[in-house]
């Protein structure tokens, strides 16, 4: 299957992103303006300027409906807050449906980074707003969700990205109900991407990075690079491994193969690579490639994202000069 071919079907593809959908939050500060505070002695980051986009799950959300996916919703858990208001105008502007979020106390999560205005460097601390697993009633509230409206989306794209212990919203309860769609509904893609639980979903397509994989291995008590042995543990459909430029590994019942990708030299910015990838994977799988045309053409999205500062999108117009630049 072609990329054009890929393209021509993107837009009739239905996709539901489950798990943590955040918010990014890019602050411009002006080092010159900092000054001591009277109180503290403790000198202020002045912010000159912020831009708010779609970050974690909303990220691939972001890449969906760039690449001229028509129908992208997103279930998460946000709460009542400027941060969680300023998430939602960010996914409505981008053609994205935000009706099913469930709102729940505490904080939206969100990410800050301070990024100095006269060297484009994010050179201090990203400043994070931690969400922790929803309350009894939010979980509750986004399975029912979940098990109400997941038939009606051709893809459910899981982006499990809390790096914490207890993590976000996909708790354990919400994992059963996603293991339970790709047991059942067999007609629909389940994509886990899950940065440290990704042995924990059978039955669904798995597409942890080399790093990712390496730790589940790890943790099943296996060697690093026993991406088989992971495979067969995790009773995955397919397990992708991305390599970052270096290709990628796909472990499936009929074997196991090494898909070659051209590197792209000096990448501007690398966050939300994965996101990308996991984003044109699934729209190509839903179109009806195969395994090997998916991570061919998620391969071609992230070689354009990866060349835009912070989490870039792709065109299709935009994919297509990528095929022709990498000879792919």
């Amino acid at each position: 299957m072609t990329t054009a071919e890929i393209l021509a079907k993107i837009p009739q593809i239905k996709v539901l992103v489950v798990g943590d959908i955040c918010l990014d939050r890019w602050c411009r500060y002006d080092p010159r303006l900092a000054e001591a505070s009277r109180e503290t002695n403790l000198d202020r980051v002045a912010v000159v300027a912020t831009e708010v986009t779609p970050g974690a799950g909303g990220t691939v959300a972001n890449n969906l409906a760039a690449l001229g996916c028509r129908n992208v919703a997103v279930l998460g858990v946000v709460a009542d807050d400027g941060h969680g208001y300023e998430l939602r105008a960010a996914l409505r502007s981008r053609g994205i449906d935000q009706s099913l979020l469930v709102n729940a106390p505490g904080a939206t999560f969100t990410y800050t980074k301070l990024i100095n205005m006269h060297t484009d460097v994010e050179d201090l601390g990203r400043i994070d707003f931690v969400s922790f697993p929803p309350p009894r009633e939010a979980q509750e509230e986004l399975i029912g969700r979940l098990k109400q409206h997941a038939g009606s989306y051709d893809c459910v794209l899981v982006a499990d990205q809390m790096e914490t212990a207890a993590g976000g919203v996909v708790t354990a309860a919400v994992r059963e109900a996603l293991c339970e769609i790709a047991a059942t509904r067999k007609e629909i893609l389940v994509w886990i991407d899950s940065r440290m639980r990704i042995e924990l979903f059978p039955g669904a397509v798995l597409k942890p990075n080399e790093r990712e994989a390496g730790e589940a291995c790890e943790r099943l008590g296996l060697a690093k690079d026993d991406y088989r042995g992971l495979y067969e543990a995790a009773r995955a459909s397919m397990l992708i491994v991305t390599h970052g430029g270096d290709g990628v590994t796909i472990l499936r019942k009929e074997g196991e193969d090494r898909i070659p990708t051209r590197k792209v030299e000096n990448p501007v910015d690398i966050c939300g690579a994965g996101d990308s990838f996991s984003a044109g994977a699934c729209l190509a799988l839903c179109a009806g490639a195969s395994p090997e045309e998916a991570s061919r053409f998620a391969h071609l999205v992230t070689s354009v994202t990866i060349m835009k500062p912070g989490t870039g999108t792709a065109s299709p117009t935009e994919v297509l000069n990528a095929e022709r630049m990498l000879g792919q």
